[in-house]
């Protein structure tokens, strides 16, 4: 063989070797927490041989859909009672492969300092998907504002309140419009990454919060097909890592607490 085909097969098989050891993987996130702490580990998994390729996302619909839909391999924004309603409500069969944080639920308000100054037919805004729905009228129900008929149900609706002593009006909004809200209610029910992007501190500003023993653990989730992919092992232990714990805690503060 000549010199120059020599070279030229060696360059070629080079190539695939390095094609080989590079792994892409996309993953649908919101802004605030999940795409910047999944920007955090990028160089960590380029390392080894990981391409993260982060898709922002400002809703809670497309990264199910675009997971769903093979568009994009994973997604990393909801707990899972969300997921749960999400794929018996559109017969989809997206699972869960590690948790990562928890994002304590607050009430918020531009009229009121302290949760005990909550007047008598106070307006409150709460999510309108049926998993945070559930999770703010149950907060609610904790500060002892109403009652409902089972304080467990994950699923609760307003039809599910048996007392309401303050003649509380709720309006169901979209999740990720509460915070523009707050001009025209009394408060609202914020999921945290959506308080963060607006620039409130849920430790700091949160009329009242869930505690650190909250249920709703935000993960990975990917398809069945993908959990066994070693770029998926790689994320999950890396969303898993000391450095993600630490990262976490130094930059949130108690915002968002880590799960694992």
């Amino acid at each position: 063989m000549k010199l120059k085909q020599i070279l030229g097969a060696f360059a070629l098989a080079s190539i695939a070797v390095t094609g080989a050891q590079a792994a892409k993987v996309s993953v649908a996130a919101t802004p605030v927490p999940h795409a910047e702490i999944l920007e955090a580990i990028k160089p960590t998994l380029a390392k080894e041989g990981v391409d993260l390729d982060i898709r922002v996302f400002t809703d809670y619909v497309q990264p199910n859909i675009q997971v769903h839909e093979k568009a994009i391999d994973a997604n990393f924004f909801q707990h899972k009672p969300y997921l749960d309603s999400f794929n018996k409500d559109r017969g989809m069969n997206i699972v869960s492969v590690g948790n990562v944080h928890v994002e304590p639920f607050g009430a918020y308000s531009n009229k009121l300092k302290k949760g005990d100054e909550i007047p008598e037919g106070a307006k409150v805004a709460i999510p309108n998907d049926p998993s945070n729905n559930a999770r703010a009228l149950l907060l609610i129900e904790k500060q002892g504002l109403i009652k409902l008929k089972d304080p467990n149900n994950i699923f609760a609706t307003a039809a599910d309140i048996t007392e309401n002593p303050k003649k509380l009006k709720f309006v169901e909004l979209e999740a990720a419009t509460l915070p523009r809200v707050l001009d025209d209610v009394t408060f609202a029910l914020i999921n945290a990454n959506y308080a963060l992007e607006a620039g409130l501190n849920p430790v700091e500003q949160a009329l009242f919060i869930e505690d650190a023993n909250s249920p709703y653990a935000n993960f990975l989730a990917t398809l069945p097909e993908n959990v066994d992919k070693p770029e998926i092992k790689a994320l999950v232990k890396a969303l898993q890592s000391a450095e993600v714990k630490k990262f976490i805690e130094d930059k949130y503060k108690g915002a968002v607490v880590p799960a694992f």
